[in-house]
Protein backbone atom coordinates (compact mmCIF):
# COMPACT_ATOMS: atom_id res chain seq x y z
CA UNK A 1 0.00 0.00 0.00
CA UNK A 2 2.90 2.11 0.96
CA UNK A 3 3.65 2.07 -3.20
CA UNK A 4 0.65 2.85 -3.83
CA UNK A 5 0.47 6.17 -2.26
CA UNK A 6 3.59 7.37 -3.51
CA UNK A 7 2.50 7.21 -7.13
CA UNK A 8 -1.15 8.57 -6.11
CA UNK A 9 1.30 11.61 -4.43
CA UNK A 10 3.32 11.98 -7.67
CA UNK A 11 0.35 11.59 -10.05
CA UNK A 12 -0.96 14.56 -7.42
CA UNK A 13 2.11 16.82 -7.98
CA UNK A 14 2.53 16.21 -11.04
CA UNK A 15 -1.78 17.52 -11.46
CA UNK A 16 -0.64 20.11 -9.64
CA UNK A 17 2.60 21.63 -10.97
CA UNK A 18 1.01 21.34 -14.54
CA UNK A 19 -1.88 23.28 -13.58
CA UNK A 20 -0.03 25.92 -11.54
CA UNK A 21 3.62 26.38 -13.48
CA UNK A 22 2.43 25.17 -17.06
CA UNK A 23 6.10 24.32 -17.98
CA UNK A 24 6.70 23.54 -21.61
CA UNK A 25 8.88 20.16 -22.20
CA UNK A 26 8.03 20.38 -25.55
CA UNK A 27 8.60 16.30 -27.03
CA UNK A 28 10.64 15.29 -23.60
CA UNK A 29 8.05 12.65 -22.60
CA UNK A 30 9.08 11.56 -25.90
CA UNK A 31 13.02 10.99 -24.80
CA UNK A 32 12.00 9.95 -21.38
CA UNK A 33 9.82 7.26 -22.92
CA UNK A 34 12.87 5.74 -25.01
CA UNK A 35 15.25 6.00 -22.20
CA UNK A 36 12.56 3.89 -20.03
CA UNK A 37 12.00 1.40 -22.66
CA UNK A 38 16.08 1.42 -23.04
CA UNK A 39 16.42 0.66 -19.46
CA UNK A 40 13.48 -2.06 -19.59
CA UNK A 41 15.67 -3.43 -22.19
CA UNK A 42 18.58 -3.73 -20.20
CA UNK A 43 16.86 -5.07 -17.66
CA UNK A 44 15.16 -8.13 -19.37
CA UNK A 45 18.41 -8.67 -20.62
CA UNK A 46 20.40 -8.59 -17.42
CA UNK A 47 17.91 -10.92 -15.58
CA UNK A 48 16.36 -13.79 -18.38
CA UNK A 49 18.55 -16.70 -20.14
CA UNK A 50 16.68 -17.97 -23.54
CA UNK A 51 15.42 -20.66 -22.30
CA UNK A 52 13.03 -18.59 -19.67
CA UNK A 53 11.84 -16.84 -22.88
CA UNK A 54 11.24 -19.67 -24.81
CA UNK A 55 9.26 -21.46 -21.70
CA UNK A 56 7.20 -18.33 -21.82
CA UNK A 57 6.38 -18.54 -25.59
CA UNK A 58 2.58 -19.31 -26.33
CA UNK A 59 1.34 -17.67 -22.83
CA UNK A 60 3.02 -14.40 -24.01
CA UNK A 61 1.77 -14.19 -27.51
CA UNK A 62 -2.00 -15.24 -26.80
CA UNK A 63 -2.43 -12.90 -24.15
CA UNK A 64 -2.39 -10.07 -26.39
CA UNK A 65 -4.56 -11.28 -28.84
CA UNK A 66 -7.07 -12.01 -25.76
CA UNK A 67 -6.87 -8.08 -24.42
CA UNK A 68 -7.55 -7.26 -27.63
CA UNK A 69 -10.62 -9.54 -28.24
CA UNK A 70 -11.80 -7.85 -24.40
CA UNK A 71 -11.57 -4.34 -25.26
CA UNK A 72 -13.13 -4.82 -28.23
CA UNK A 73 -15.70 -6.25 -26.84
CA UNK A 74 -15.82 -3.78 -24.03
CA UNK A 75 -16.03 -1.18 -26.39
CA UNK A 76 -19.45 -2.87 -28.70
CA UNK A 77 -20.83 -3.45 -24.79
CA UNK A 78 -19.96 0.33 -23.80
CA UNK A 79 -21.72 1.48 -27.18
CA UNK A 80 -24.57 -0.55 -26.69
CA UNK A 81 -25.43 1.08 -23.75
CA UNK A 82 -24.24 4.17 -24.27
CA UNK A 83 -27.00 4.32 -27.64
CA UNK A 84 -23.44 5.39 -29.91
CA UNK A 85 -22.43 3.81 -33.06
CA UNK A 86 -20.59 0.78 -32.45
CA UNK A 87 -17.58 2.07 -34.54
CA UNK A 88 -17.06 5.09 -31.77
CA UNK A 89 -17.00 2.30 -28.71
CA UNK A 90 -14.64 -0.29 -31.10
CA UNK A 91 -12.31 2.34 -31.93
CA UNK A 92 -12.26 3.89 -28.22
CA UNK A 93 -11.86 0.20 -27.08
CA UNK A 94 -9.41 -0.59 -29.62
CA UNK A 95 -6.81 2.04 -28.11
CA UNK A 96 -6.12 -0.61 -25.08
CA UNK A 97 -4.95 2.32 -22.99
CA UNK A 98 -2.85 4.03 -25.71
CA UNK A 99 -4.43 7.62 -25.62
CA UNK A 100 -1.63 9.33 -27.11
CA UNK A 101 -2.68 7.79 -30.73
CA UNK A 102 -6.16 6.82 -30.16
CA UNK A 103 -7.45 9.94 -29.31
CA UNK A 104 -5.94 11.96 -32.23
CA UNK A 105 -7.00 8.89 -34.41
CA UNK A 106 -10.16 9.25 -33.82
CA UNK A 107 -10.47 13.27 -34.03
CA UNK A 108 -10.01 13.03 -37.60
CA UNK A 109 -13.55 11.91 -37.73
CA UNK A 110 -14.83 13.53 -34.66
CA UNK A 111 -13.55 15.84 -32.19
CA UNK A 112 -15.60 14.88 -29.47
CA UNK A 113 -15.28 11.09 -29.75
CA UNK A 114 -11.62 12.04 -30.15
CA UNK A 115 -11.13 13.09 -26.71
CA UNK A 116 -13.60 10.65 -25.70
CA UNK A 117 -10.94 8.29 -26.57
CA UNK A 118 -8.09 9.99 -25.25
CA UNK A 119 -9.63 9.90 -21.82
CA UNK A 120 -11.00 6.60 -22.09
CA UNK A 121 -7.10 4.97 -22.40
CA UNK A 122 -5.88 7.17 -20.60
CA UNK A 123 -8.33 6.13 -17.42
CA UNK A 124 -7.71 2.85 -18.67
CA UNK A 125 -3.62 3.75 -17.88
CA UNK A 126 -4.67 5.13 -14.91
CA UNK A 127 -6.20 2.48 -13.26
CA UNK A 128 -3.82 -0.43 -14.40
CA UNK A 129 -1.33 2.11 -12.46
CA UNK A 130 -3.62 2.17 -9.28
CA UNK A 131 -5.23 -1.39 -9.55
CA UNK A 132 -2.67 -3.94 -10.74
CA UNK A 133 -1.41 -4.07 -6.95
CA UNK A 134 -4.45 -4.88 -5.93
CA UNK A 135 -5.59 -7.10 -8.90
CA UNK A 136 -2.66 -8.86 -9.20
CA UNK A 137 -2.72 -10.51 -5.27
CA UNK A 138 -6.46 -11.38 -5.91
CA UNK A 139 -5.87 -13.03 -9.25
CA UNK A 140 -3.22 -14.38 -11.73
CA UNK A 141 -0.68 -11.79 -11.81
CA UNK A 142 0.14 -12.58 -15.80
CA UNK A 143 -3.74 -12.67 -16.35
CA UNK A 144 -4.17 -8.72 -14.86
CA UNK A 145 -1.61 -7.66 -16.95
CA UNK A 146 -4.23 -7.20 -19.85
CA UNK A 147 -5.79 -4.71 -17.66
CA UNK A 148 -2.57 -2.31 -19.13
CA UNK A 149 -3.67 -2.69 -22.84
CA UNK A 150 -0.63 -1.27 -24.80
CA UNK A 151 0.74 0.36 -21.31
CA UNK A 152 2.27 -2.25 -20.00
CA UNK A 153 5.52 -2.42 -22.52
CA UNK A 154 6.39 0.71 -21.41
CA UNK A 155 4.45 3.45 -18.77
CA UNK A 156 2.98 0.72 -15.94
CA UNK A 157 5.95 -2.14 -16.79
CA UNK A 158 7.46 -0.64 -13.55
CA UNK A 159 4.29 -1.56 -11.71
CA UNK A 160 3.29 -5.21 -13.26
CA UNK A 161 7.31 -6.02 -12.46
CA UNK A 162 7.48 -5.24 -8.82
CA UNK A 163 4.25 -6.57 -7.97
CA UNK A 164 4.01 -8.98 -10.36
CA UNK A 165 7.64 -10.39 -10.69
CA UNK A 166 10.27 -10.88 -12.98
CA UNK A 167 8.36 -13.64 -15.20
CA UNK A 168 4.97 -11.55 -15.40
CA UNK A 169 7.25 -8.25 -16.79
CA UNK A 170 8.51 -10.80 -19.75
CA UNK A 171 5.18 -11.16 -20.46
CA UNK A 172 3.87 -7.46 -19.81
CA UNK A 173 6.48 -6.03 -22.37
CA UNK A 174 5.60 -8.85 -24.81
CA UNK A 175 2.27 -8.37 -24.62
CA UNK A 176 2.33 -4.33 -24.75
CA UNK A 177 4.83 -5.06 -28.01
CA UNK A 178 2.54 -6.48 -29.82
CA UNK A 179 -0.61 -4.51 -28.80
CA UNK A 180 1.58 -1.44 -29.62
CA UNK A 181 1.95 -2.86 -33.23
CA UNK A 182 -1.58 -3.83 -33.77
CA UNK A 183 -3.28 -0.47 -32.55
CA UNK A 184 -2.36 1.07 -35.15
CA UNK A 185 -3.27 -0.73 -37.84
CA UNK A 186 -6.37 -1.97 -36.00
CA UNK A 187 -8.33 1.43 -34.85
CA UNK A 188 -8.20 3.24 -38.33
CA UNK A 189 -9.46 -0.23 -39.86
CA UNK A 190 -12.49 0.04 -37.79
CA UNK A 191 -13.06 3.80 -37.98
CA UNK A 192 -13.34 3.00 -42.30
CA UNK A 193 -15.82 0.95 -41.41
Amino acid sequence: MKFLYLVLTSLTAGLLVGHFLSPDFGNAYEAMLYVLIFLIGVDLGLNFESREIKKLGREALTLPIKTLAGSLLGGLLASLLLGINFRWGLAIGAGCGWYSLTGPLIAQYSTVYGAVGFLGNLFREILTILLYPIVSEKTDPKKAVSMGGATTMDTTLPIIRRFGGREVALVAFVHGFILTALVPFVVPLILSL
